[in-house]
């Protein structure tokens, strides 16, 4: 339904603080810990060109001073009528070489990993398989393939270790430890990411049940999902049964000889072989090391295979040690569960894991090593776990049990990088993930990481040696590595030629080739390099910063920024947004500075201005003298304007500034996180929409955050249980909307139009203001068109209009269409593009209502404006295919698909293929666009229409 198809706009991995720690536990057993081993040593020049500072004065936003930031304001009231810091400067704008996987032919390597999933044969190669897919769906950077390839592979994990490390890696990318209050070991009621799923050994995810399923973990309760049950002892000795004593000290506890035998061969072989014991009535255990009350419980789990729920972790930790030396495996693994189960701290881990490698106890290492990765990223700031990680005793333990892995160190690596953790520990990670890579492609990211993380240490010659070993494992992107540590080492030409070659190797070159090779030419070629990779790939930042930054160096400022606005138009990054302002400072426009700035913490708080000499925060406040100071009330006027103007930017900028004067304000960034993802910023949002669940005093506001966080990673089922709740307390419009939005977008009730209506009206009947209600008006008009209600939508969207919401413009126009009034479809579209800031979509959707000339021109103008939309592609594709130009459909598709692998255009041209008969090629992008979502219903339809035709082909 189309309320599917509209962004919650206007809604788009969560954390905690840790729980207490557990000192019962340690104080019991205090005394048999300081008996255990301990320790472990740890392990181990392009040409300059000039930069002009031109004396553009920035009147006298310098002359007041502040007593933050003292040092950098040294420089700044140095300047005195200078531009601060001087203009950017070219050679700090360099491109960053990506520490993923980056094939040259995207299409063709995931295509393969779908075939080599569908053919695999066992639960763990597919496992293997779609860490794999993560690694390669990496370089798209979307967060729901990724979240999907790691649900999958924790679908097919087998091994306690893997099902440990993917469930605690799915709890990291939803960043669940920002969440207040809630635990590590907290289960979210989801069997792939339950803690206590995870140390269940079984034969794999029943096929069965959805990976959504509701996990049966009783969230709490430390004796559910574990393998022993707990009760006291009923049964007595009675005096048929043989009797065997054991002396402890001056103790004697009395067990069934045979019982105590069948604990394990060993001790039978000690009571029923040839040793003196054997004849023996009573045995002397008082050096074994077990005390006597470890002793009656070996006793009654002899004969009741239970451990008692009055058991101590101390007496627990005996008899493990006990069950270790007498190879009791039975008794062992209870034990293990048990004390599993109770593993729920940092602390507790550090203690337990010592005894589980003390006693090869494989279930209590998995338990504490799930504690530290379910409290990743911050454990990785505490040295004694990067020490248990990275110190070859502790990987040395950690192998021989079977807790050391390329899956442990690649999710370790990923976490050290992301959260920029100290490079010289990221550095000895990546240095173990090396060693414990067996397959090609993982050798080939290990080397390629190392290689990224040396290249910014500037250890520019280890840097080039690993990049050379991935490059030489046929990763193509490496050479850009390579190349830049030539150059970096004043082996310009080597570089330059490096790259050439593999220009000329290369029967489809990249973007990124000719972006790197502009940074190697010596006769001022390199804007043909940028626009030829600009072509290639309109994505790639770095040609636009270039572009723009020559401009200002030649007094081109409002050149400069249009062309950063080109890129700005469809991809917002603090960089690039960065960069605007500084043009904004040269041309003393410091209202437009500061919109620009204040957009830019909302997407990144701590970035630091001016080749990172000065933070975001306090060059506000400098220019705050020089530009007009806004009351709340101002501020909801000029949030009304933008909104209307559907300048995002503007109006992050604008909310960034209300909440200047009210940070605790949760509506605040619940308002923010709805913008940035509007602006695609998706993990943004998501910190935003964090921010705002841990703000919210009111527990309905509460739940309702609760609840599109778990929309936005996949769970509607749970979200639309939060919203009902949140109704249940309080009825309020958000709750009634993420209902709405929730309950249509998953289609959970074959009546969800009707039901939706309904809440959609019950939100407009609570207090909100008009941004609001301007889009729950939008949808509402959208679910009255879906059910041929026209009259009812044109009010719906006649009244959001009203309210200023402009978006509601194209709803208009749909209605006017299906009442087959082009021409006023026509005119209400083009007044969307009259009255939008941001209007790629707009001129994309008039092309529906106009001649195809016009269309054509619309499409052009909507690619010109964002290259990232895909209908337009696929619209010149299909007209070419109607004029019977097969060559040229295929091309138009390939060159976007080429920079945007998108699911319809690889669908659209492997129905061009099929069409074509070249049914090899049709498979190869079915393939793909299974890969990426393996349950589109057309492709699978498509994929085995063509299979069929390609058997029949070869009978």
């Amino acid at each position: 339904m189309s309320i599917a198809n509209t962004t919650y706009d206007e809604c788009s991995s969560p954390s905690s603080s840790p729980p207490p720690k557990s000192e019962g536990i340690l104080n019991l057993i205090r005394q048999f810990t300081n008996t255990m081993k301990s320790g472990g040593l740890k392990l181990k020049d392009r040409r300059k060109k000039p930069t002009q500072v031109h004396a553009l004065t920035i009147n006298s936003i310098l002359s007041s001073s502040s007593n933050s930031d003292e040092s950098m304001s040294t420089a700044f009231f140095n300047a005195k009528s200078l531009l601060p810091y001087g203009l950017p400067n070219l050679n700090m704008i360099e491109p960053p070489i990506h520490p993923h996987l980056n094939h040259v032919d995207f299409v063709d390597s995931i295509s393969d990993i779908y075939r080599r999933i569908l053919h695999s044969t066992s639960e763990s190669e597919r496992c293997s398989l779609y860490l794999e897919q993560y690694a390669v769906l990496c370089a798209l950077g979307d967060p729901k393939l990724l979240r999907r390839s790691l649900q999958s592979a924790r679908e097919h994990a087998v091994d306690i270790h893997s099902k440990v490390v993917l469930s605690a890696w799915l709890r990291y990318e939803r960043r669940e430890d920002e969440l207040v209050g809630v635990s590590a070991m907290d289960c979210i009621g989801k069997v792939l990411e339950c803690p206590k799923s995870a140390l269940i050994n079984d034969d794999g995810f029943d096929r069965s049940r959805s990976v959504f399923d509701r996990c049966q973990c009783v969230c709490g309760n430390a004796s559910e999902n574990v393998n022993v049950t707990v009760s006291p002892d009923n049964q007595c000795l009675t005096d048929d049964e043989e009797i065997v004593c054991f002396c402890i000290g001056y103790e004697v506890i009395s067990c069934v000889r045979p019982k105590i035998a069948s604990l394990s061969s060993p001790l039978k072989t000690l009571l029923y072989g040839s040793f003196v014991e054997s004849a023996k009535g009573s045995i002397n255990f008082s050096q074994i090391g077990i005390s006597v009350e470890a002793m009656k419980v070996v006793e009654v789990f002899s004969r009741t295979k239970k451990l008692s729920d009055f058991d101590s972790p101390s007496i627990v930790l005996e008899i493990l040690s006990f069950s270790h030396k007498f190879c009791c495996e039975e008794m062992k693994s209870a034990c293990e569960v048990y004390l599993s189960s109770i593993v729920s701290t940092i602390d507790d881990a550090f203690v337990f894991i010592e005894y589980g490698f003390e006693y090869d106890a494989s279930l209590l290492v998995a338990a504490c090593l799930q504690v530290f990765l379910r409290e990743l990223p911050n454990c990785l700031k505490n040295p004694k776990v990067v020490g248990l990680f990275s110190s070859p005793e502790s990987i040395q333990k950690l192998s021989m049990i079977n807790h050391a892995s390329f899956l442990l160190y690649y999710f370790l690596t990923q976490v050290a990088m992301e959260e920029k953790m100290t490079p010289l520990n990221t550095v000895t990670l990546v240095e173990i993930l090396i060693e414990f890579a067996t397959e090609k492609w993982q050798k080939t990211l290990a080397f390629h990481k190392l290689g990224v993380l040396l290249f910014e240490r500037k250890e520019y010659k280890d840097a080039q040696s690993s990049f050379e070993a991935a490059y030489e494992m046929g990763h193509v992107y490496s050479a850009a590595g390579i190349a830049r540590t030539m150059y970096k080492q004043g082996k310009t030409y080597l570089a330059r030629d490096l790259i050439n070659k593999i220009l000329s190797d290369c029967k489809r070159p990249n973007g990124w080739m000719y972006q790197e090779r502009s940074l190697y030419n010596l006769e001022s070629k390199e804007f043909q390099d940028l626009e030829s990779a600009t072509k290639l790939d309109p994505t790639l930042a770095y040609p636009y910063k270039y572009r723009a930054v020559s401009m200002v160096n030649e007094n081109l400022v409002n050149e400069a920024i249009q062309e950063i606005n080109k890129i700005i138009r469809f991809k917002v990054t603090p960089d690039c947004l960065e960069l605007r302002a500084w043009f904004y400072l040269v041309l003393e426009d410091y209202q437009a500075a500061v919109r620009d700035i204040r957009a830019l913490m909302s997407l990144e708080p701590y970035y630091m201005m001016f080749h990172g000499k000065m933070r975001c925060g306090y060059l506000v406040n400098l220019l705050s003298q020089r530009v007009k100071q806004w009351t709340i009330a101002d501020c909801w006027q000029q949030l009304y304007d933008r909104w209307s103007y559907i300048d995002d930017i503007g109006s992050l900028a604008i909310i960034h500034q209300m909440m200047a004067h009210d940070p605790g304000k949760s509506l605040l960034r619940f308002r923010q996180s709805l913008l940035l993802l509007r602006l695609n910023c998706q993990k943004a949002a998501m910190r935003s929409l964090r921010l705002a669940r841990n703000l919210s005093t009111a527990k309905h506001e509460k739940l309702v955050y609760e609840g599109w966080i778990l929309y936005d990673t996949g769970y509607c089922e749970e979200a639309l249980s939060k919203a009902e709740e949140s109704i249940s307390i309080q009825r309020s419009f958000e709750a009634y909307f993420l209902k709405a939005y929730t309950l249509v977008e998953a289609s959970l009730d074959p009546d969800s139009s009707s039901v939706a209506i309904q809440l959609l009206i019950d939100a407009l009947k609570c207090p909100s203001d008009g941004l609001r209600k301007g889009q729950a008006l939008n949808n509402l008009g959208s679910i009255y068109v879906d059910c041929g209600k026209h009259d009812l939508a044109i009010d719906c969207y006649i009244n959001a209009l009203n309210i200023k919401h402009t978006r509601a413009h194209q709803g208009l126009a749909r209605v006017y269409s299906l009442k087959d009034e082009r021409k006023s479809a026509y005119d209400e579209m083009t007044k969307l593009i009259e009255n939008g800031k941001n209007n790629a979509s707009a001129y994309e959707k008039r092309s529906e209502y106009c001649d195809r000339d016009n269309a054509v021109n619309d499409l052009c103008m909507a690619t010109q404006l964002d290259p990232l939309r895909t209908y337009p592609y696929r619209y010149r594709a299909a007209v070419l295919m109607d004029e019977q130009k097969e060559t040229e459909a295929v091309e138009e598709l390939t060159k976007a698909i080429a920079f945007k692998p998108e699911l319809q255009m690889l669908h659209l041209r492997a129905a061009f293929y099929e069409s074509m008969n070249d049914y090899s090629l049709a498979l190869r992008d079915c393939e793909a666009a299974l890969c990426l979502d393996p349950n589109h219903k057309e492709t699978l339809e498509l994929y085995n229409r063509t299979l069929k035709q390609t058997a029949e082909l070869y009978t």
